[in-house]
């Protein structure tokens, strides 16, 4: 007798999604800690050419946009971005694993933002790459989950349309 199975319930995927998660908040959380306990404040420390340690704190959200708002608008700002990552989650087939494993990056990296503003009233920042002329914003671990995250999301798109193309030819 050929069955097909049983398509897996949403609920399936939460203890994934949830290990990832948690996973990603602590480690984040355990390296702002030794950021802010070992780290000069506002001194570069290279580490390599290109790449060096810098603690700084960011006070708004990504790149220090909103900067000017009260500490519960950007707490409440980043929920919402929580809340709206999780509904695309759910509504995400669950054979999608490369979107929920960037979902799962991005809820990570915000809960990890979240703990900082919530905690110390603003973010830990301490990664910079940098030239002599040129230096990309200072960020941290969480920041490069939440862009990791959204390149996976892109990249699962983009194999969906072409999966469905392959298939309408």
């Amino acid at each position: 007798m050929n069955q097909t199975p049983a398509a897996p319930s949403p609920l399936s995927r939460v203890i994934p999604m949830l290990s990832l998660v948690a996973s990603a908040v602590a480690i984040d959380q355990v390296i702002k800690w030794l950021v802010e306990t070992q780290l000069p404040f506002h001194e570069l420390v290279p580490v390599v050419p290109m790449f060096a340690l810098y603690r700084t704190w960011n006070e708004g959200i990504a790149f220090s946009l909103l900067g000017g708002l009260p500490d519960t608008a950007l707490l409440a700002l980043t929920g919402l971005v929580i809340i709206f990552v999780l509904y695309l989650w759910w509504r995400t087939p669950s054979g999608r694993l490369i979107a929920h494993l960037g979902f799962s990056l991005i809820i990570g990296g915000a809960l990890g933002n979240l703990v900082d503003r919530a905690v110390y009233g603003h973010v830990v920042d301490y990664i910079l790459f940098y030239t002599e002329s040129w230096s990309f914003a200072v960020f941290n671990l969480a920041d490069a989950f939440i862009s990791i995250g959204a390149g996976l999301i892109v990249l699962d798109e983009v194999i969906a349309m072409l999966q469905e193309r392959k298939h309408r030819s």
